[in-house]
């Protein structure tokens, strides 16, 4: 018989990461796929586009979020620092500021 291990309680399936805006909450894809393409396209020997910058805003953010997002008309700039933001709390940046 093979051997089996139950891992269960070692996961974390209840904690959803999310940016904090003016005090109201939006949700970011923290999924191992998610987080894996995401460091893909960040490690490219090519560096960053503007491309990669929408494709990383389409991986972290769902569709509802992005959404409520686009509502915010948020500057180049700070969708920049919304996506790098992002990143850093998906990625485990343990010196993000703002942390709550």
């Amino acid at each position: 018989m093979a051997r089996k291990i139950d891992i269960t309680e070692k996961l974390d399936f209840e904690t959803s990461p999310a940016l904090i805006i003016n005090g109201k909450e939006y949700p970011v894809n923290a999924d191992a796929a998610t987080v894996l393409k995401l460091m893909a396209i960040v490690d490219s020997d090519e560096g960053m586009t503007n491309g990669d910058l929408i494709k990383n805003y389409e991986l972290l953010f769902p569709e509802n979020t992005r959404k409520d997002l686009d509502k915010l008309s948020l500057s180049f700039k700070d969708l920049t620092v919304l996506i790098e933001s992002a990143m850093d709390l998906v990625v485990g940046d343990e010196e993000s500021e703002g942390e709550k």
